[in-house]
């Protein structure tokens, strides 16, 4: 008979039998999982929506770089200053997390909620910076490629 600390188990011997179960799927030789162990993992659950304050958070400390640092977006309509882009952000987070809040239900997907609210500080980002006086507008024969850059209507054709 074999010492039961390594006894590999099924499923249906799980109560009966205390101690090490191999995973499904993987080879003999793989280190065998204690059962406790995996009880503990199985009661662990991932909440995707509404997101923890500490995501929110570098939400909004991310939206501040990328509004107040070097990046496609300030490239072409130009940088916020630090501090207004603090404010600026927050105000994004806030309103873009309100909005797909409200969307929320218990039935719905809480990864189209996420969706939602992503697409959302996208948009608000976006408008922000283009409302923003002095934000360079795309001139009428420009393009964007898909890295983003622009790309002028002279250069598009002799490319074609």
């Amino acid at each position: 008979m074999s010492d039961p600390e390594t006894t590999t188990v099924t499923a249906a011997a799980h109560e009966e039998s205390p101690a090490v179960m191999e995973p499904q799927g993987k080879a003999q030789d793989s280190k065998p999982v204690d059962i406790k162990e995996t009880e503990k993992l199985s009661n662990v659950v991932l909440q995707i929506w509404p997101p923890t304050q500490r995501t929110r958070d570098a939400v909004i400390k991310r939206l501040v770089e990328t509004l107040s640092s070097t990046s496609v977006l300030t490239k072409r309509y130009g940088k916020v200053p630090v501090d207004e882009a603090s404010v600026v952000a927050k105000s994004i987070e806030e309103e873009a997390f309100s909005m797909a809040d409200a969307s929320f239900s218990l039935e719905s997907d809480r990864i189209e909620i996420l969706l939602v609210y992503s697409k959302e500080i996208s948009k608000r980002m976006l408008d922000t910076v283009k409302a923003r006086p002095g934000a360079a507008a795309p001139s009428a024969s420009a393009a964007v490629d898909s890295s983003g850059e622009e790309v002028h209507s002279a250069s598009v054709s002799a490319d074609a």
